[in-house]
């Protein structure tokens, strides 16, 4: 039943968000925070030392 409630708060929240044109602003607040501390480069970093099957 949590699950169940937890699934329809976020379902909730996010619709209000697409609503309000939040959403966008904060995937792109994120984005650029992301690039700023590095991550992007980080994640390319440790990606380049694993190999992955073909």
């Amino acid at each position: 039943i949590k699950m169940n409630k937890d699934a329809q708060m976020r379902s909730a929240i996010n619709q209000k968000l697409i609503e309000t044109g939040e959403r966008e602003g904060l995937k792109e607040l994120l984005r650029a925070k992301l690039i700023e501390c590095g991550w992007k480069d980080q994640l390319k970093a440790h990606c380049k030392g694993i190999d992955f099957p073909k």
